[in-house]
């Protein structure tokens, strides 16, 4: 995952086995599940809701499981109720690193992240010790292939959104207030612009740029934070270059 850009790794998370994909689908399916339980079942009065499954569905999570994640979380069938928690801290070369989870175990999952941590030469904090770095943003990816930057930057700009990185080779990211990202996101494809995914996201407001060493050891943090059921998004400011053989 570069620094300016998330899209590599929801690329590689697209592209894993089964098994990663159905951690994938877990993730959310924690997300629909506190969506409901904080404004209901229904994505039309529930934009949180509505967002969590606009992200099921771009993540290719059939219907029937998006549908008995919400019917579990609605009491329909049992439920369990999980809590946001946020963990905060560094890794290797001074990455300032933000982890978000969802948990029905708070001391499992502080101790799990915390070896983490540990485990990859980074220390977590307390907090508040590094999210002051980051700003809270609607994050719109869609494909270069599919439309220029001077019309998506008229659509964006009409539809409200804030800013576009173009720095990607592969994808435009449209920027939006937090609150918007819905919005924004309808009225690109009421335009015909196809998105390919759209979420809010922590954006830090300066990166470091770690040894290739540091990188390769970051790497390992974070996809081992991916792999721990109770993460449900990491984000960082490490410039990340890294090609696949030299991981």
């Amino acid at each position: 995952m570069s620094g300016h850009s998330k899209w590599h790794n929801i690329q590689q998370k697209k592209g894993k086995t089964d098994a990663a994909r159905a951690n994938i689908f877990t993730k959310i399916g924690r997300e629909l599940a506190v969506a409901v339980k904080e404004g209901g079942p229904d994505p039309n009065s529930n934009s949180k809701l509505a967002q969590v499954i606009a992200k099921a569905k771009d993540n290719n999570m059939p219907n029937d499981n998006i549908m008995r994640s919400i019917k579990k979380a609605s009491g329909e069938l049992g439920s369990i109720n999980y809590e946001e928690m946020i963990y905060e801290g560094y890794g290797v070369g001074g990455t300032a690193i933000i982890v978000e989870a969802l948990t029905d175990n708070k001391n499992r999952t502080a101790g799990d992240v915390r070896h983490i941590f540990d485990k990859f030469g980074g220390s977590m904090g307390t907090t508040g010790c590094v999210s002051f770095m980051f700003k809270r943003k609607g994050v719109i990816t869609i494909s270069k292939e599919d439309v220029t930057e001077d019309d998506l930057m008229l659509y964006a700009l009409d539809a409200g959104a804030e800013d576009i990185n173009s720095d990607d080779e592969e994808v435009f990211e449209v920027y939006t207030d937090s609150n918007t990202v819905n919005t924004v996101r309808k009225a690109l494809e009421d335009a015909g612009v196809k998105v390919l995914s759209a979420e809010s996201s922590m954006i830090p407001d300066n990166y470091v740029n770690p040894t290739l060493e540091q990188q390769a050891t970051i790497e390992r943090m974070l996809e081992m934070l991916d792999e721990n059921d109770d993460v449900q998004n990491v984000y960082h400011n490490a410039v990340l270059e890294l090609d696949d053989d030299e991981e």
